[in-house]
């Protein structure tokens, strides 16, 4: 790729596709004097050729629906992919690494599931499939991992890897609001899809993390086997008595390395409010880790939209057009990255918050502590709140730390005791 022109096959013209031609047009004589090359985007697929186009990146820029006008073009460098969805980015990705193209994708989906094939396809025809915009916007955290820091073993990531579960917990914490009403809300504003399934379930953050977890420990944790809860069940009740505890409630994003077994999920859990990732509010992502030379790091920004993440999309066009020697895919040296050794869900460690509803009578909270300390938890702290009495009594425990199995052993015997009126709520405190 030694041209003095780089010529790019875009399919899709979306919000991050828009974006990334708007950089490239605005800033193209500083793109130029670091890279020494013009990026030219020179046919963009797209599924409508009537479509009115807010951005057109030249005059001589060829609109197509044609699979075969990017892959076929002997000029195009390098394709951009930019669709969205699974199926057909995989199909064009793969076709194109088989043909000795480089991809850069945002597709932290696709990555996600189908990663390992494709970097191996990568790898074996020597060329580049870079990733940046698939996680966390325009943060560069996959670049960081990569090359930053790669002489480093990384102990523990923790991140707000979705910034509409974020701006929902955010204003449900500072407005009191409910999570309909936010939700509702993010909505309006363009922070939540009309189906904001992935974004609320954790599924989004989850395959964000999967990503992460190979660039940071050189192995691959299965998507299936990452302990995923969303937020959707998130009750305002529980968010103000979690900051009167001195906590807020995030949807986080954590891998940890205990004695060489990782531990991954995501899930709404309680920081401390003068936890830094506490402080992250509204759409914004942040990722929080420590490996073991540097130290604590935090990388904070804009999660999503058009340029923050055409910018990282940019950055790894450029970085694949100074690329003369194997790209850095993976950032590890294998064509396939073994499979994770993982920490059992259940053998996991938290600190934990519990509310049960129960009848107001005589005995209820000696129940429940002794069947927790049955089952090896210990309470640090216990409150209990009076309400209307068909509303039942709210008891809420603060326990130190403790193994997930014996949480679960401890909330399936409470909860079939018959002074219990609802369903216990748990979170883990980190």
């Amino acid at each position: 790729m030694n041209n003095t022109v780089i010529n790019l096959g875009l399919a899709g013209l979306g919000t991050v596709g828009s974006g990334l031609v708007k950089i490239i047009q605005e800033n193209n004589d500083w793109i130029v004097r670091r890279l020494g090359k013009t990026l030219k985007v020179k046919t963009i697929m797209v599924r409508d050729l009537d479509k009115p186009r807010n951005v057109v990146p030249s005059a001589d820029t060829t609109f197509t629906t044609s699979i075969e006008d990017l892959l076929g073009d002997p000029q195009i460098d390098i394709i951009v992919e930019l669709a969205g969805g699974i199926e057909f980015p995989r199909q064009l990705i793969t076709q194109a690494l088989e043909r000795g193209k480089s991809v850069v994708t945002a597709n932290k989906a696709l990555l996600a599931e189908h990663g390992p094939e494709l970097f191996e396809l990568a790898a074996a025809k020597g060329v580049g499939l870079y990733y940046e915009a698939s996680v966390a916007g325009g943060i560069p955290i996959v670049q960081t991992l990569k090359e930053s820091l790669a002489g480093n073993r990384i102990k523990t990531l923790t991140g707000i890897l979705n910034g509409t579960a974020n701006f929902i917990m955010s204003e449900m914490s500072e407005k009191g609001e409910d999570f309909s009403t936010v939700l509702a809300k993010a909505q309006d504003k363009g922070y939540a899809e009309a189906d904001p399934t992935l974004d609320i379930e954790g599924i989004d953050a989850a395959h964000k993390l999967v990503v992460l977890i190979r660039l940071a420990y050189g192995q691959d944790f299965p998507l299936e086997r990452l302990i995923i809860e969303g937020i959707s069940k998130v009750d305002q009740f529980d968010i103000s008595l979690a900051r009167e505890f001195g906590y807020r409630v995030k949807l986080l994003a954590q891998v940890r390395d205990k004695s060489g077994l990782l531990q991954g999920g995501v899930y709404p859990a309680l920081l401390r409010q003068d936890h830094i990732l506490a402080k992250v509010d509204g759409p914004f992502n942040a990722i929080l880790l420590e490996g073991n030379a540097v130290g604590p790091v935090m990388l904070y920004g804009q999660g999503a939209g058009d340029l923050p993440t055409g910018s990282a999309v940019l950055a790894d066009i450029m970085a694949l057009a100074r690329t003369d020697s194997a790209p850095n895919n993976t950032g590890f040296l294998e064509a396939r990255l073994p499979q994770a050794q993982i920490l059992a869900p259940e053998r996991t460690v938290f600190r934990h918050y519990f509310r049960f509803t129960v009848l107001d009578r005589p005995g209820v909270m000696a129940s429940i502590a002794g069947v927790m300390g049955e089952h090896n938890i210990s309470i640090a702290q216990v409150v209990q709140r009076q309400c209307a009495p068909e509303a039942g009594v709210p008891i809420v425990f603060l326990s130190h730390s403790a193994q997930m199995n014996n949480v679960s052993a401890a909330l399936e015997t409470i909860k079939k005791f018959s002074f219990v009126l609802a369903p216990p709520v748990h979170y883990r405190i980190i």
